[in-house]
């Protein structure tokens, strides 16, 4: 070994360096790889999602229809019957893994997703709310009640788990109670409302993207962005905090400020996905423990966790629509494949 060699530091895996102008940035190439592989699933996913269903279309028509050289019935199936709704899974898959990845960073826990600790819940009791009590449904009154529902759930959870800051173990307990309260509550709504506003309601709860057209990916588009970009600039202060409050606030970062601002981006992507379609299970719960497997990463990339959220949630919908003798609501498919994993985790972190 050299003496170059010897005053190396050794980051686990061959590494990739991008260095710019102002900043650079160290990547592992496994993440890297695994990042390229998981784009060209989903890829390959929409590709066939868009070629399948009732008019059967080849993938050639699919891509010359993508790239305009078809016109007429296949361009219209295409374009605007299902690249809508493909796009809306592959843009919700990434809000949720990424969000499932805020939470499991926070509180350093497998189980610490929105669905699990109950802000999917919460975000699902405000559009009711609106749905069945105040009677003005809309896209934009549905949106806003599911995110205020959601921030207002993870402010209670939050302030109910604070002791002298917030442990994740704590933060988790206190978020189941806090759902199995809230289900009760949303229970109650439905019952009380007419059969037809709880018919309404309760598909809708199912998490389905049967509605998904351009009205919805549009508005949800931009608001998934700008979350997206935040949570960007905000992986710094979650890193640090990974290492403990303590050493969060020897580097320079403030600890609570920082958790703070994570808890509202993880909430309003995961809200904002609830607002346009509905809960959508397991995705948030998954999608990060799988990609943290897949680039065998010591913590949880949000970014991996994202593709990885996308990539399940495409294929959760190519499920619900064609391998069932009727088309289902998403939310279930993702609930019976995700109810397998979910027993399995509980298993292996009970033997730990």
């Amino acid at each position: 070994m050299s003496a170059r060699d010897a005053g190396a530091v050794r980051f686990g895996g061959a590494q990739i360096t991008v260095r710019g102008v102002r900043m650079s940035g160290r990547f592992a190439l496994r993440g890297v790889v695994v990042a390229g592989i998981l784009v060209l699933v989903a890829v390959v996913i929409a590709l066939v999602s868009l070629a399948t269903g009732s008019y059967a279309l080849t993938l050639h028509q699919v891509v010359d229809a993508l790239v305009g050289r078809e016109t007429g019935i296949v361009r219209t199936v295409v374009i605007e019957w299902r690249l809508p709704r493909v796009l809306v899974a592959l843009l919700f898959g990434l809000a949720l893994g990424a969000a499932g990845a805020v939470f499991q960073s926070l509180t350093r826990n497998p189980l610490g997703s929105p669905d699990i600790i109950g802000f999917d819940t919460g975000a699902y009791t405000g559009a009711l709310i609106v749905m069945l009590v105040t009677h003005t449904p809309g896209l934009y009154s549905t949106t806003v009640a599911a995110i205020a529902g959601g921030l207002t759930t993870a402010a209670l959870v939050y302030l109910l788990a604070y002791r002298r800051g917030v442990q994740g173990f704590r933060l988790i307990i206190t978020g189941i109670g806090i759902t199995a309260m809230l289900g009760s509550l949303n229970t109650w709504l439905l019952l009380r409302a007419s059969t037809q506003d709880a018919v309404t309601a309760s598909y809708w709860g199912a998490g389905s993207l049967s509605n998904a057209g351009y009205p919805q990916l549009i508005p949800s588009a931009v608001i998934i962005v700008v979350l997206l970009v935040a949570l960007s600039g905000l992986q710094r202060g979650a890193r640090t905090l990974e290492l403990g409050d303590d050493a969060a606030k020897q580097l320079g970062v403030s600890a609570e400020r920082t958790r703070l601002l994570l808890v509202i981006v993880g909430v309003a992507l995961s809200a904002t996905v609830t607002a346009f379609a509905g809960p959508i299970a397991f995705i948030s719960l998954s999608a990060p423990q799988i990609a943290r497997r897949l680039t065998r990463s010591p913590g949880v990339s949000p970014g991996a966790a994202a593709l990885t959220g996308g990539v399940l949630l495409l294929a959760a919908d190519w499920l619900a629509q064609h391998a069932f003798p009727v088309t289902l609501p998403v939310g279930i498919v993702t609930v019976v494949l995700g109810g397998g994993y979910f027993v399995w985790l509980l298993i292996a972190e009970g033997q730990r």
